[in-house]
């Protein structure tokens, strides 16, 4: 009897030992980082003019990505804006990006270097065109700024691009019919106030921050830019097939509308990079985009739009691999 019990208890030993194992297995795969490590490195993302939408943005986007992507560090760069941001991605000195769709498709068509390099990580919110006189201007729409002082905006800035574009499809030459000012958000307001402008062009999220507060010290309009722009503007060509008429909500400046919507020119944001760019990163970096939305959207309101049902539709740009791999993991 003693041998049978002594093969027996072996065998039951064996087994607890076997199965000691087993658990010893699963928690060292639990605890320890055996799966896919997470994306490292430095990134830069360029970003746009002090006090913009972009830059804004960017600096809350740097917080977000720092929780989710621990061992990734981000250098943010400030820029002229969407045409600037564009030129720096393709060229490989920046590695993300937010751009309007008309900046995009223009540097596409324009056969830029490394224009079929580009690739889309989502779409993002809407830009809205917003032409501001002071409240007693007697500009009425875009065709009366001939003979006046307009801020344009910077060389480089996706302001420029649209500004021009609308002031041409409203019969104005902009080398001539008007004095040119090449500034950005950040200045502009100031030169209006110090009535060393008569409008300025801005292309950004609703509500811009810097015109809200402009518009609770200083008594401004917002011109309407209305329908027949826009069907002037794509009668242009293709690069300009990606404005649409919006219009502004009553409440997105309640000082300056006095509580009248007003309609205008709208295009898409998309965020930007290379087929460089490591699937796994831009997986990472897009995951974040749309998680903290929210938490973006509460300071920048723009971001609050941000959607995961069309943020996948970044036309005029392929979608990147690592983005189309974020959108099938979370697809119902």
């Amino acid at each position: 009897m003693l041998p049978a019990l002594s093969r027996l208890s072996r065998r039951r030993a064996l087994q607890g030992s076997a199965a000691a194992l087993v658990v010893f297995g699963l928690l060292l795969w639990w605890l320890l980082p055996f799966g896919k490590s997470s994306p490292s490195g430095t990134l830069t993302f360029s970003t746009g003019v002090q006090s913009g939408v972009y830059q804004r943005y960017g600096v809350l986007l740097k917080q977000a990505l720092a929780q989710d992507l621990p061992d990734v560090e981000i250098d943010l760069r400030t820029s002229e804006g969407s045409q600037q941001n564009i030129a720096r991605v393709a060229a490989g000195e920046a590695d993300f990006t937010i751009a309007t769709a008309d900046a995009v498709a223009k540097y596409k068509r324009d056969r830029k270097p490394g224009a079929d390099r580009l690739r889309g990580c989502a779409r993002l919110y809407d830009d809205y065109v917003q032409l501001v006189v002071p409240r007693d201007s007697p500009v009425r729409s875009a065709r009366d700024l001939r003979g006046k002082r307009v801020g344009i905006g910077p060389e480089g800035s996706g302001v420029r691009l649209i500004a021009e574009r609308l002031l041409k499809a409203s019969g104005i030459d902009p080398t001539r019919d008007i004095t040119r000012v090449p500034a950005g958000i950040d200045t502009v307001p100031g030169l209006l106030e110090a009535d060393e402008l008569d409008a300025f062009f801005w292309s950004g999220g609703l509500p811009t921050s810097t015109i809200q507060d402009l518009s609770e010290r200083f008594q401004i309009r917002l011109i309407p830019l209305e329908a027949d722009l826009v069907d002037k503007l794509h009668a242009t060509g293709d690069a300009t097939s990606y404005y649409r008429s919006a219009v502004m909500p009553a409440d997105a400046y309640l000082q300056a509308q006095s509580g009248v919507p007003v309609p205008t020119v709208a295009v898409a944001n998309l965020l930007v990079t290379t087929d460089r760019m490591d699937p796994a990163m831009t997986e990472g970096f897009t995951r974040t985009v749309i998680k903290s939305r929210d938490r973006i959207g509460n300071t920048v309101h723009p971001a609050q739009l941000v959607d995961l049902r069309t943020a996948v539709y970044t036309d005029p740009l392929p979608l990147h691999e690592g983005a189309r791999r974020y959108y099938r993991s979370v697809k119902p």
